[in-house]
């Protein structure tokens, strides 16, 4: 069993070397007769070269969601199939085949996907889970910009109320005409709340993205009053359309959006190594 534990480093950084838990990994590893390796990368081809071969089993050293994302949507690019050219033996309803399995040894703090996904997190459960025990397919978000999320995306929140129109596969959630307070496109359930509302329960596993919207509407008759009305979809494919920009979260990373986005669904096409039964 060959096994690569990867860290991503900043580049402007002075590189310590491997963690204290990564070096605990290493040993726990080594001890179940592992041939293990350390790298670090800063930029994403650094990344791909440090993946290194479909028959080495990848442990990912991180602290955050961003991380996370940053690894998986590498594996993702190296799966993507030649355009126009659908591989044999591709799942329906998916793009990709399925991605190779990763474990997350938690660093100075456990990314939150770790928790919501049941994975394992100190140094010897982690190394019993990739020596030991078994895959565990998620399904993974992916979009037209040519990114991914594990977890999910929050679209906007706080006191910023946008326009848009929101569609899921057939389905209007919003048609740009109101004010959304927020909007969620859902996997995992990271960012299933906004401003203490529960907009989604989502199941990573499913097959499904979820998609919320958070409205205000007026009502009543004569003694006219405002609440918040949350629009529920679950559906493959959802698509965003802001009238102007609004801010985004998507796996930790926080940016802007000002155009058309879709996401789409690709079950199970994510792996994790965990516990066994």
């Amino acid at each position: 069993m060959n096994v690569v534990v990867l860290t991503l480093v900043e580049a402007t950084c002075a590189n310590p070397g491997p963690r204290t838990q990564a070096l605990h990994l290493v040993d726990e590893l080594k001890a179940r007769g592992a041939v293990v390796r350390t790298a670090e990368a800063s930029k994403p081809e650094e990344v791909d070269a440090a993946l290194g071969g479909p028959d080495e089993r990848i442990v990912l050293a991180a602290d955050t969601d961003e991380q996370v994302n940053a690894v998986v949507a590498r594996l993702v690019r190296q799966a993507v199939p030649v355009p126009s050219k659908r591989p044999e033996g591709l799942p329906e309803g998916r793009t990709i085949p399925d991605l190779r399995a990763i474990a997350i040894l938690p660093l100075g703090t456990a990314p939150g996907i770790v928790a919501r996904l049941g994975l394992p997190e100190k140094p010897a459960e982690v190394a019993a889970a990739v020596a030991e025990g078994v895959v565990k397919r998620t399904d993974l978000l992916r979009h037209d910009g040519g990114g991914v999320a594990v977890d999910g995306v929050r679209l906007g929140g706080g006191d910023r109320p946008w326009r848009g129109v929101v569609n899921i596969d057939d389905v209007v959630l919003a048609d740009g005409s109101e004010q959304i307070l927020a909007c969620v496109v859902a996997n995992a359930d990271g960012y299933a709340a906004a401003d203490d509302m529960v907009l989604a329960e989502p199941d990573p596993a499913d097959g499904k993205v979820d998609v919320a919207v958070a409205v205000p509407v007026t009502v009543g008759r004569f003694r006219k009053r405002l609440r918040i009305e949350v629009r529920r979809a679950r559906g493959r494919a959802v698509a965003v359309h802001p009238e102007d920009t609004v801010t985004f979260i998507q796996d930790g990373l926080v940016s802007e959006l000002g155009r058309k986005r879709t996401w789409w669904i690709e079950p199970g096409a994510a792996g994790w190594y965990a516990a066994g039964s």
